[in-house]
């Protein structure tokens, strides 16, 4: 289990979210691919920064309440998101998750965005490897 990295669990079919995006499309695209948060990126997958439906539902709200109008990603994304390098073991990092840590994390490759990494697929892997608990089957992002 120890030899399990990150790149081994990590999503990479999800599009990040770009620079300028509105904020009802980020809803739309993180809705759509059933994910707490998405990486912001620039033309060359820079990771940017963050947004999570927290933002957003906030972001929404006040928008909404003061008729705003829609404002875009760079209005509302965290600036100095966590990153992860592939080549993380899975159980360094399953050690590290805890109270206030992201439930999403842009997995990071010479700079650029490669994939991301979720607290689910972290605990599905753990469950299947370390306690052999065969998992329910259901809809997920990956049966796009």
């Amino acid at each position: 289990m120890r030899s399990l990295k990150v790149s081994d669990v990590m999503w990479n079919h999800i599009e990040p979210i770009r620079v300028g995006t509105p904020l009802t499309s980020v809803v739309k695209t993180l809705l759509g691919n059933h994910v707490t948060g998405l990486p912001v990126v620039d033309d060359q997958r820079h990771v940017l920064g963050f947004i999570s439906e927290q933002d957003c539902i906030h972001a929404l709200l006040v928008s909404g309440y003061h008729h705003e109008g829609d404002p875009t990603v760079d209005d509302v994304m965290f600036r100095e998101p966590l990153t992860v390098s592939p080549e993380l073991a899975v159980v360094d990092l399953a050690q590290n998750l805890g109270a206030g840590k992201p439930k999403v994390y842009p997995v990071v490759d010479h700079g650029k965005l490669v994939g991301i990494v979720t607290r689910t697929a972290i605990l599905s892997e753990l469950a299947k490897t370390g306690f052999g608990v065969e998992m329910p089957r259901y809809a997920s992002a990956d049966e796009d």
